[in-house]
């Protein structure tokens, strides 16, 4: 009988599991028009070799839709409480840099801060998300956000399957029922709005929120000055320096 070290067994686990995630990619581009493919980068130990790697292997199944996220460490998480060695902010930088080259080599446009896209390939499900739409969740651990003429509700259903079950049987599924502080709207509107790479329409904000432009004209005039947007009378954009510090122009808008 052959036996195999825990480091030979592991490896061929990650064999296996490529050779599965390779099979239901090329079942899926069979089987439909549209298709996502997750990625994560600046993951542990991970170099720009293996960034590159793992770029052109995706690529490969010419994905209609990408979503490639930056690696974020949890609070609370087994990470948080021992951070693993990830690569630093230069290294991740020149990461993103070759994302946006690769990606767009491969004809995939980058329309929100993680997503890139074939024409006609966006997530409409996403959209509705990044233009502060609304939603409702059903089911076990369900988000909703519902918007009235004077408020925004956000509301999270429970979360163990079994006492949802139990609480929607007797028509309380709701575990939380908060409404969004006013002087949170403007921060929550651009937490989502700024992740598009067109921006909104200055008419958006005042739809979805029913704040008056005055709320954010603050934040604004900041972020043009940081030449972190650009903006006319219309419509409010991040440049590409605000897309890659997205953080810091996004927390311009937090309450006082």
């Amino acid at each position: 009988m052959q036996s195999f070290s825990d480091d030979k067994l592991r490896a061929i686990g990650r064999v296996h599991d490529a050779a599965q995630a390779r099979a239901a990619l090329a079942e899926a581009r069979a089987a439909f028009d549209t298709f996502n493919l997750d990625l994560m980068y600046a993951l542990p130990g991970q170099t720009l070799a293996e960034l590159d790697t793992d770029l052109q292997e995706a690529l490969s199944f010419a994905p209609p839709h990408l979503s490639i996220y930056h690696l974020t460490i949890e609070p609370n998480t087994f990470f948080a409480k021992h951070p693993p060695a990830v690569p630093d902010d230069d290294t991740a930088s020149d990461m993103l840099d070759l994302i946006a080259e690769r990606t767009s080599a491969a004809g995939l446009e980058r329309y929100e801060v993680s997503a890139f896209a074939r024409p006609g390939h966006r997530c409409v499900h996403n959209l509705n998300y990044w233009q502060f739409g609304d939603y409702l969740g059903i089911g076990a651990g369900a988000h909703s956000k519902l918007s009235f003429p004077h408020r925004v509700v956000r509301q999270i259903r429970y979360r163990d399957p079994t006492t949802y079950m139990a609480q929607a049987l007797a028509g309380a599924a709701i575990a939380q029922d908060d409404d969004v502080a006013r002087d949170q709207l403007p921060f929550e509107f651009m937490l989502n709005a700024t992740r598009l790479k067109e921006g909104f329409e200055l008419a958006r904000f005042s739809e979805r929120t029913g704040l008056p432009l005055s709320a954010i004209e603050p934040g604004l005039q900041a972020a043009e000055s940081r030449g972190l947007i650009e903006r006319d009378l219309q419509s409010v954009r991040p440049t590409a320096r605000g897309f890659d510090f997205l953080s810091d122009l996004q927390s311009l808008f937090l309450a006082a």
